[in-house]
C-alpha cells in the first residue's frame, strides 16, 4: 500500500494493488511501478462522477479479476464509495504491443545508440498515450481523470496484466 499526502480533494491520497493480482517481475518493472505509484500519489485529478459533487480524497484499491480491471474507491475511511470494472480484451492490442516495444527499449539501452533508443522510446510513449486515451474514455462515465493521472493507470494496468 502506497500513501501521498491526506489533504487533497479530487485526488486519490492511498493506492493498494491487489497482490493476488501481481506478481513481482524483473528491476526494470519494477521500478516502473514504483515510479507509477509515486507520481500518481504526487499528482494526481480523480474525482468520481455521479451522485452529489465530486470530493475526495480517496483510496484506491486496484486489482484484475477474471479479465476485468477493477478500480474499488473507497473514501479516506475505507468505506466503499464505488467500484468500477473494466473489460481488459479492448486493451489487448495496445498492451501486447507496448510490452513488445518495451521489451526491445531494454534491450537497446544496453547496446544501441541514443539515437535509436530515443526512436524506440517514442514509439514507447506513443503506444502508451494511445493506451492511457482508451482507459481515459472507458472511465469518462465514472471518474473525472485527467491524461496524466491515466497514463499511470496505464502503466498499473500493464503490469497487473502480466501475471502468470
Amino acid at each position: 500500500m502506497t500513501e501521498g499526502s491526506p489533504q487533497r480533494p479530487r485526488s486519490i491520497v492511498r493506492i493498494a494493488l491487489d497482490e493476488r493480482s501481481f506478481l513481482r517481475r524483473r528491476p526494470e518493472v519494477e521500478h516502473e511501478r514504483e515510479v507509477a505509484l509515486f507520481d500518481l500519489l504526487e499528482e494526481n485529478l480523480f474525482c468520481l462522477r455521479g451522485e452529489g459533487t465530486c470530493s475526495g480524497p480517496y483510496h484506491l484499491h486496484l486489482a484484475l479479476r477474471e479479465d476485468r480491471l477493477v478500480f474499488d474507491v473507497r473514501d479516506t475511511e475505507d468505506a466503499p464509495q464505488k467500484e468500477v470494472v473494466l473489460p481488459i480484451r479492448p486493451f489487448r492490442m495496445v498492451i501486447k504491443d507496448y510490452f513488445l516495444v518495451c521489451e526491445s527499449y531494454f534491450d537497446a539501452i544496453k547496446t544501441s545508440s541514443p539515437s535509436q533508443i530515443e526512436a524506440i522510446d517514442m514509439g514507447r510513449r506513443a503506444l502508451h498515450n494511445e493506451g492511457a486515451a482508451m482507459l481515459e474514455e472507458r472511465l469518462r462515465e465514472h471518474v473525472d481523470l485527467d491524461h496524466n493521472t491515466s497514463r499511470r493507470f496505464f502503466t498499473l494496468l500493464c503490469i497487473l496484466h502480466m501475471r502468470g
